[in-house]
């Protein structure tokens, strides 16, 4: 029994000892190597914020995607899996084998899959190869607003555009996940950390202004072969930017796949001369310094003038002209006698008021300040270059952001492209609201209507009659500015920047619009090629929006809307399909004497999908108001052309008739005639 006893108190020391050192000394060490060995912490990509327009539509939203991961410990034949793997997923199998020998315990294979590759997957039946649940971004309206929104990595994280400039709202924190094994190296998600969601982003932006801007400068691209070109598209009085467009386009979902030169968002980034437009901030500074007058007659020298030794030619030659005709005919001379009359310093202080040369503060990234020089760098000839809108480099969101000052009043109101950050309940500062940038004033309000009334002369009478609207009225101006040649050093002859810039109403300016086309090929004036895309998106816009016309449609111009068919030119956005033309916009109420009839619960149905080719049956618009009217031309990719209020009593061309997407629709709007009574049996005497 002693022999007993003793033998099982060394053996029950010595298990208690043991157990004692596994779990009081070596208890860290094991712990660790067990959790090394049945669990995996893995960081996923965030649910991402929502991005809207201003009528709360979709443009970029996270969904839901599966990516695949392998435990390569618990793969028998790694080459074999590698093969089969590389069959689905089209990666090279040599790849896929250094993945899984890179780890045995935990690598990727191929993340955020589409559901049929993943169905693929799932019936190779392949031991040690799992699915994680993960977010991808998703931009439904593909290359709509791709220059603003910009894109994400395979992270989801933002590199360009909204999504880099808003990052740290949009993404939210990180997720982890705990991905743990059985007793058999079974894996399954052992649970989720908490996750917080990204902020929602409500844009300025306009879906649909945004998709006739697209249109139009994809048109206007198609016909003119022009290599680059941009259109903004800016309310004057507030700063927002309805639509912002750019050429090259891209597919935010493919971004990877397009060229870095195709993602640049010129609107904000390309420097560019910008040639006779810039003769407003010379006029601008000159009317607000009261050194002339628009009836004001200057001699332009036959067209040559001479500046400290160097001749300086007019694009043709003018003899008198007022200063009204000198921006109407966008003489160079002229521009340049007034300049010098105004004097360097002060027409400097003008520039820099303006806000040239400096970034406008739109809450975009990527945006240039410009080239301005320095006042004591300028040249003997300086005055005279920078007067017409050379020696001095722009870009578009600077010049309309001065011309929208010109437009309300004169007031520089800082562009801005977010309005609101929302996070749940949580209203979060916007990028405007953290800068307390005040409109700041540049010119006196009289000066700013004095540029209006010229401006106006350019659209009626000048270089701008291309852009003459069709029921209101218009201002703007037009530029064509040479590019400098790599080649030679000097400016091209035939590469030019073709631009115009303006505003309509005049009396109450909705919509003030920036179109710019590089190198476009044949005819290259801006009140050429420019002008026509300026008067088609500021028509369409205008009626969107509901702005009551303000000049009567001449009845030759109905006439030939009723005949006219564009035939060959279709506009098209092949890259573009709307999953939602179903919101109703903000538009102001029309004005009316007339009051305005209840509108109906909800529009027509339409089922064409925008970028459907063949022709179009147009629809019967009898009985509509103005806002159906204008959604189904939307939706039909047709222009239409809105005469008077209240309902719709006449059309034209008539309903049924097949037209060409693009072509113009004229609906004349009235009170409907009242319905015939039944007429009464006739009673005949027995």
């Amino acid at each position: 029994m002693l022999i007993v006893a003793g033998v099982a108190l060394l053996w029950t020391t010595g298990v208690f000892g043991r157990l004692s050192y596994l779990e009081l000394i070596k208890h860290g060490e094991y712990l660790a190597r067990a959790q090394r060995q049945q669990q995996r912490t893995i960081e996923i990509t965030p649910k991402r914020g929502v991005i809207y327009d201003r009528n709360m539509r979709a443009l970029a939203m996270s969904v839901p995607v599966k990516s695949a991961f392998a435990v390569p410990v618990e793969i028998a034949d790694e080459s074999l899996a590698a093969r089969l793997l590389s069959g689905v997923l089209g990666v090279p199998q040599d790849v896929l084998e250094t993945r899984m020998a890179s780890s045995r315990s935990f690598v990727w294979i191929s993340r955020k899959l589409p559901p049929e590759k993943v169905e693929a997957i799932e019936g190779l039946n392949l031991k040690g190869i799992y699915f994680q649940d993960e977010n991808q971004r998703f931009y439904p309206k593909r290359d709509l607003a791709a220059h603003v929104l910009g894109f994400v990595d395979p992270d989801e994280k933002g590199l360009a555009g909204i999504e880099y400039q808003l990052d740290s709202q949009i993404r939210g924190k990180s997720e982890k996940i705990v991905v743990m094994a059985d007793a058999r190296q079974r894996w399954f998600d052992g649970g989720k950390a908490q996750r917080e969601r990204g902020a929602n982003v409500v844009l300025t932006l306009d879906e649909k202004i945004q998709y006739i801007a697209q249109r139009e400068l994809h048109a206007a691209i198609e016909k003119t072969h022009a290599m680059a070109g941009s259109v903004v598209v800016m309310n004057p009085n507030t700063g927002e930017i309805l639509a912002m467009a750019n050429w090259p386009r891209f597919n935010p979902n493919v971004a990877s796949e397009v060229p870095a030169e195709s993602r640049m968002n010129r609107a904000v980034s390309a420097l560019y001369e910008p040639g006779s437009t810039f003769k407003l901030i010379t006029l601008a500074a000159a009317f607000d310094q009261d050194i002339t007058r628009p009836n004001e007659v200057f001699d332009c020298e036959n067209g040559a003038i001479y500046i400290a030794g160097h001749r300086i030619r007019d694009h043709k030659p003018f003899g008198l002209l007022n200063v009204a005709g000198i921006l109407a005919q966008s003489s160079d001379v002229g521009a340049i006698k007034i300049a010098v009359r105004l004097g360097a310093q002060r027409f400097y202080e003008y520039i820099r008021a303006f806000g040239f040369g400096a970034p406008t503060g739109v809450d975009l990234p990527g945006e240039s300040k410009g080239l301005l020089h320095r006042l004591e760098n300028w040249s003997a000839i300086s005055i005279g270059s920078v007067s017409m809108g050379q020696e001095i480099g722009v870009t578009p969101i600077q010049l309309i952001t001065a011309v929208s000052a010109i437009a309300n009043g004169g007031l520089l109101i800082k562009p801005l492209v977010v309005q609101q950050i929302k996070r749940g309940e949580q209203v979060l500062p916007t990028p405007a609201a953290l800068s307390e940038a005040e409109p700041r004033r540049v010119i006196r309000p009289e000066t700013a209507a004095t540029l209006r009334r010229l401006m106006e002369g350019v659209v009626l009478n000048g270089t701008g009659t291309l852009a003459r609207l069709d029921g209101w009225t218009a201002a703007g101006k037009t530029g064509s500015a040479q590019k400098i040649d790599p080649v030679t050093g000097r400016y091209s002859p035939t590469q030019l920047i073709a631009s115009f810039t303006g505003f309509a109403p005049i009396s109450n300016p909705a919509v003030s619009i920036l179109v710019s086309l590089d190198s476009p090929v044949g005819l290259r004036e801006g009140g050429q090629v420019a002008a026509p895309v300026f008067k088609r998106i500021a028509e369409q816009v205008l009626s969107y929006l509901g702005i009551p016309r303000d000049v009567p449609l001449n009845p030759r111009l109905m006439q030939a809307a009723y005949r006219r068919q564009i035939a060959g030119e279709a506009t098209t956005l092949e890259d573009f399909s709307p999953a939602d033309f179903s919101g109703q916009p903000d538009a102001p109420p029309v004005a009316s004497n007339q009051a305005e009839p209840e509108p109906k619960s909800h529009a027509p149905e339409v089922t064409m999908a925008a970028d459907e080719g063949g022709d179009i049956s147009l629809p019967d618009f009898s009985g509509k108001t103005m806002r159906e009217v204008t959604e189904i031309c939307l939706r039909l990719g047709l222009e239409p052309l809105l005469v008077g209020s209240n309902l719709a009593v006449e059309q034209r061309p008539q309903a049924g008739t097949q037209v060409r997407r693009g072509a113009k629709v004229t609906v004349q709007f009235g009170t409907p005639p009242p319905a015939k009574p039944a007429k009464a049996h006739a009673r005949f005497k027995h």
